[in-house]
């Protein structure tokens, strides 16, 4: 599989990255899961502390214990959490994210970081702070390269702008277009865009839109009847391999901003079909533009700088 750069970091990573944010708190899963991953050439994996409460930090450390030197792995801290309570509460404070660091790095069972990530932020938050502390623990070699997981434009740009960030992680896909708005920014400060939620739910996925649970009610601005519309076009563009997954997780990496696209994976087969649509030759031109006239580019309209 392809590897792309993050940022100015010396990071190389996949174009598919695995989520584990789906993996569930199987432990036999788990490791089959990234057993699979690792032989189809994917090496980025991407969690975060809060995901089950640091269950799941646990599982990945348990599987890679062996092989760690084999990933690019990434976290992310912000969130306050109490095992065995349910809830949690915004911390981006400079205690918290030093002791947050050093509990996934007990968790994932490893002595560094790849990939450290804010899982959040507000423009009322220290900002400053938090970029001193990232560069601290990469002094110390806790992490290796820092990013941000946010959506909102304000608090990106200060980031971008004040800190030397390898990635900004935002959901973005064919049906999700804001993030487009912000990728010459990204490309001018050299951060890579870490794209989430690219299969918008399942919506772009192989899966009849009827079993899709997000498409009933309709998808951010796109009424249901719309939605349908978008899959019938993706459809008339589905020949020569060029399945929807490949179509949306391909559009998603003609961006040059964008360096992978992390996908989760409950099941095996889940990981072989998302793999065989970023391994697919990449779309050209043509069919770029054509994907491009289905859906609607939009904006942020909250949080702007």
């Amino acid at each position: 599989m392809k590897k792309r750069r993050l940022g100015k970091s010396d990071l190389y990573v996949s174009e598919l990255g695995l989520g584990a944010m789906s993996f569930g708190t199987n432990k036999k899963n788990v490791t089959r899961i990234i057993d699979e991953a690792l032989h189809l050439g994917i090496n980025y994996i991407d969690t975060a502390d809060l995901y089950d409460y640091g269950e799941n930090e646990r599982l990945i450390g348990e599987a890679l214990k062996k092989r760690r030197s084999d990933v690019i792995l990434a976290t992310k801290g912000g969130n306050r959490f109490q095992q065995g309570e349910n809830g949690w509460t915004w911390d981006p404070s400079r205690k918290h994210l030093l002791a947050a660091v050093k509990e996934s790095l007990s968790r994932l069972q490893t002595d560094y970081i790849d990939l450290y990530q804010l899982h959040g932020g507000t423009i009322d938050d220290n900002m400053d702070e938090v970029i001193d502390t990232f560069e601290s623990l990469k002094k110390e070699g806790l992490i290796r390269a820092y990013g941000l997981s946010s959506i909102r434009p304000n608090t990106i740009s200060h980031y971008v702008e004040h800190a030397n960030m390898a990635t900004v992680m935002m959901q973005y896909s064919l049906l999700d277009r804001r993030p487009e708005e912000w990728f010459s920014f990204l490309a001018e400060h050299d951060v890579s865009v870490v794209a989430r939620g690219s299969l918008a739910k399942g919506i772009l996925s192989p899966r009849p839109l009827e079993t899709v649970t997000a498409a009933k009610k309709g998808y951010l601005h796109y009424s249901p009847e719309e939605l349908a519309q978008i899959r019938r076009g993706l459809d008339t563009l589905s020949t020569n391999g060029l399945t929807r997954s490949v179509l949306a997780l391909q559009y998603c990496l003609a961006h040059p901003p964008v360096s992978s696209v992390v996908v989760g994976a409950s099941t095996v087969d889940q990981l072989r079909q998302n793999v065989a649509a970023v391994s697919h030759t990449s779309i050209n031109k043509v069919v770029y533009e054509e994907l491009a006239k289905l859906t609607t580019p939009t904006l942020y309209d909250k949080h702007r700088p």
